[in-house]
């Protein structure tokens, strides 16, 4: 991570979310939680170096507002993944590009990097993904159609995709 580190808690209609950005961009979203606190604890220990800057994420607390409300949105926003792979970053950003209301299956997903026995890798990438929503792997299904995995749980994954439908 380079750069101060910011973070913001908002609430929405259906709970709280957080978000923590660098100079370089956006960290790390939480999904929706019970309370600020849970959502403080989610965003990690990074909190605690980061300064709350409420009005630094104001564009994408209004769009994650409106998503939550089942409206098509966009998040092009800048993203610092340096924490990451590169293999995660291929995974991601490749899960980027799939439209809102659309689904792709992790075998799609291993196509799209020229990795196509890397399935499984594809889907530990996608439960490490710091971003939700924003890195829409909620979006992302068995070929069979099945949910497969979510990193915030299936319950999470079906509510996005009802939501997106």
């Amino acid at each position: 991570m380079t750069g101060e580190l910011k973070y913001t808690a908002f609430d929405t209609d259906i709970g709280w979310v957080g978000m923590l950005g660098s100079a370089r961009g956006l960290l790390r979203t939480t999904l929706p939680q019970r309370s600020a606190q849970a959502v403080h604890q989610l965003l990690g220990d990074s909190v605690n170096c980061a300064t709350w800057a409420p009005y630094l994420f104001d564009d994408l607390v209004q769009r994650l507002r409106i998503y939550f409300d089942g409206h098509r949105i966009t998040f092009p926003d800048e993203l610092d993944l340096s924490g990451a792979t590169a293999f995660q970053r291929e995974v991601w950003e490749v899960t980027r590009l799939i439209p809102y209301g659309e689904t792709r299956s992790y075998v799609w997903v291993a196509g799209q990097i020229n990795r196509p026995e890397a399935v499984r890798a594809v889907g530990q990438a996608l439960a490490r993904n710091p971003l939700p929503i924003v890195i829409p792997c909620h979006r992302v299904i068995t070929t069979d159609g099945k949910f497969g995995g979510y990193s915030g749980g299936l319950e999470w994954k079906s509510y996005l995709l009802n939501l997106e439908a």
